[in-house]
């Protein structure tokens, strides 16, 4: 990824883990016929609140892109980080790109 994000956007990469949901948490949720993804949820939401995301220097997320596999917004981490963190920072502009 950080090579093709340079090599043909000439976009830095920036790999952030406490931005994203455990392995165990994913694998729980994806392993499921149906993933329950109002349990999924909940429990993100807890772990971005115990990692306290918010306090993360805003720096380092000015301009930034959140990357994940899921085709769209509605069951993806990258929403719920982007929604906490609005709700915490209050002026973050979230734009889903297809």
């Amino acid at each position: 990824m950080r090579y093709f994000l340079k090599a043909i956007c000439s976009i830095e990469y920036v790999h952030l883990p406490e931005l994203a949901p455990t392995a165990e948490m994913l694998d729980a949720y994806k392993k499921q016929k149906n993933g329950d993804w109002e349990l999924y949820e909940r429990r993100f939401l807890d772990l971005m609140r115990s990692r306290q995301i918010e306090n993360r220097p805003r720096e380092i997320l000015v301009e930034a892109c959140l990357l994940c596999s899921e085709e769209k917004p509605l069951h993806c981490h990258r929403r719920l980080v982007a929604e906490y963190l609005k709700e915490h920072w209050g002026d973050v502009e979230i734009e889903h790109i297809p």
